[in-house]
């Protein structure tokens, strides 16, 4: 499992997550996802510890927690969802009922 980090600094780094998160037990990898079209990073990441206790810990103690001049909110990630097809396929081959 891992956990979600949002409203960060656009101006993080794998460093700083990784040095902030090394607190509270071993970060086995850090996800520092950007945008498609401007390569701009997208204000969230996600962090894997290497167990749940040290995840419960690092969520417990930085959920709310103020960094880099922002509110972090932390919690477990959801699993991702299947978006299905590029057009949002809705059951109707994708293409909307003209009439």
């Amino acid at each position: 499992m891992s956990i979600y980090v949002g409203n960060l600094s656009y101006e993080v780094t794998q460093d700083a997550l990784n040095s902030v998160f090394a607190e509270y037990g071993s970060v086995k990898r850090i996800q520092i996802p950007t945008d498609r079209e401007t390569g701009r990073l997208r204000g969230f990441a996600f962090v894997e510890m290497g167990t749940d206790a040290e995840e419960a810990a690092a969520i417990d103690a930085l959920d709310g927690a103020e960094w880099m001049g922002r509110d972090l909110k932390v919690n477990k990630a959801k699993p991702r969802e299947d978006r299905g097809s590029f057009n949002g396929n809705r059951g109707n081959g994708g293409y909307r009922n003209r009439y």
